[in-house]
């Protein structure tokens, strides 16, 4: 009796490492969320800062945040983008320029993002994931 498939399994690089799965359905559909929303924020933040609004946090601390925002919005580089929007934020809120509850509530997203990875819809499960290869 032969078996009529193989599973191979091919892991990634070593984002694969870092997380255990890419969730698909609705856990994957609210890491997309979350990733939507954390990145949608600091481009915003960063647009308006670079059009003329209220100067109220550097603008290199802007630029970082918001490329963070574009990076989370792709679902590429997810941790180090998360991670560097945590950073930027907890920085700015430490400064004591910007707005303290916009600046927690975007660290505390970006750490989360962090930890809990991109989930299936972004190019990190594309390129990182696991493949299924059916023999």
């Amino acid at each position: 009796m032969g078996v009529p498939y193989l599973r191979v399994f091919k892991t990634g690089g070593s984002l694969q490492r870092l997380f255990s799965m890419f969730p698909g359905g609705w856990p994957g559909r609210g890491l997309l969320l979350l990733r939507i929303v954390a990145g949608i924020l600091p481009i915003y933040d960063g647009i308006a800062r670079l059009t003329g609004g209220p100067q109220h946090e550097s603008l290199a601390l802007q630029i970082i945040a918001a490329s963070a925002g574009i990076f989370l919005l792709a679902g590429f580089w997810t941790p180090i983008a998360g991670a560097l929007l945590a950073v930027t934020h907890i920085w700015i809120a430490l400064s004591g320029t910007g707005s303290l509850r916009s600046s927690i509530l975007l660290a505390t997203m970006g750490a989360a993002v962090t930890v809990l990875g991109p989930g299936a819809l972004s190019i990190d499960a594309l390129l990182f994931g696991r493949k299924r290869l059916d023999i």
